[in-house]
This record gives structure tokens, C-alpha cells and sequence, in this order.
């Protein structure tokens, strides 16, 4: 016997539930236990990065960089990007409007997520840039919103976030340079 019946959970759910978990139209995603080494190692290096570069431009001040941070895209919809720059004034603990940019690190449970899921939710959101990174080949593909579709562009190194700020970032040179070994 099956059951063609399968729950949705809202955001009044999830804050119910004990561990990591992420809410997309209504059906829980469990997180990993904990990232692995490489993968906090790209994280703590896109943090430290991003950080410095948006406090060293004035014109950066409305934008900060954030990771593991909660972000309410709909009732029944809540994401956790690893590395985030918000641009713009919040006050709570958690995110209601779309980041400008999202950095997702792959790993063999979520690679298929990151590369489709969150890729349609984040364009549909409209994330200006999303930028997913292997830690096994130090491989990066950064996407580029435009006219509504993302579209993928490695080369690009000038990331338009908001208003005047503006960050050069040689991200593909960037992670090759990483020492993860």
C-alpha cells in the first residue's frame, strides 16, 4: 500500500525542530551533521575576504557578509546559504529579503541541491550573483542575474552589489590559491 500523502511544514514547523534543517516550499531538508574540513576552511576564507573588502569601501557600508544565517524566503521556504553579502538594513536575527550574493560550497549530500534547487529558488529571488565552489577541484561557477535568468560567467571579476559598491574579486584565482591540503 502507498500513500500519496506527504506533509508540508511552514516556518512555524521549523522552528520547532531540533538540528540544521532548511524549508523549500514546504518539505524539510536535512543539513549535514557538520561541514567538512575544506568546506569550513572556503567558508572562513570567503568570510574573512568578503569582510575586508566591503570595510575597506565606503560606499560598502549598507553591505555585510554573513554565513549559516537564516533566510525566510517565504512561510514555507527557509534556506541557510554558507556565505552570504546582504546589502541593505535588517534588524533581526534572520533574513526576509533576498541577499545580494550567495557563495554555496558543494559537497556529495548537497551538490545536487545547490546545482538545481537552490539555483531556481535563488534566480527566482533574485540573488544577483550565486557562486557555488568544489572543494575537491577548487572549481568555481559564478551566475550572474540578468533580464530575470541567471547566466553563468566565470570570468567575471566586478561584482555591481549595491548602489556604489563595488567588489573586485578574482574569485576562480581566489579559490585556486586556497591551500586545502
Amino acid at each position: 500500500m502507498t500513500y500519496d500523502f506527504v506533509p508540508l511544514y511552514t516556518y512555524a514547523d521549523y522552528e520547532q525542530w531540533e538540528g540544521n534543517w532548511e524549508l523549500i516550499n514546504g518539505h524539510p531538508h536535512a543539513i549535514s551533521p557538520s561541514p567538512l574540513r575544506k568546506h569550513q576552511v572556503i567558508s572562513k576564507k570567503f568570510i574573512v575576504a568578503f569582510d575586508e573588502l566591503l570595510e575597506s569601501d565606503n560606499s560598502c557600508k549598507d553591505c555585510s557578509v554573513y554565513f549559516e544565517l537564516d533566510w525566510i524566503v517565504s512561510n514555507d521556504t527557509i534556506v541557510r546559504p554558507d556565505v552570504m553579502i546582504v546589502c541593505g538594513e535588517f534588524k533581526d536575527d534572520f533574513l526576509k529579503f533576498p541577499p545580494t550574493l550567495v557563495v554555496e560550497i558543494l559537497s556529495k549530500a548537497t551538490s545536487l541541491k545547490d546545482r538545481h534547487v537552490k539555483h531556481q529558488l535563488y534566480e527566482a529571488q533574485g540573488v544577483k550573483f550565486y557562486i557555488l565552489v568544489n572543494p575537491d577541484t577548487q572549481a568555481t561557477e559564478i551566475f550572474e542575474l540578468v533580464n530575470g535568468e541567471y547566466v553563468q560567467n566565470n570570468t567575471i571579476s566586478r561584482f555591481a552589489l549595491h548602489g556604489n559598491c563595488e567588489l573586485a574579486f578574482d574569485i576562480p584565482a581566489f579559490v585556486q590559491g586556497l591551500k586545502l591540503d
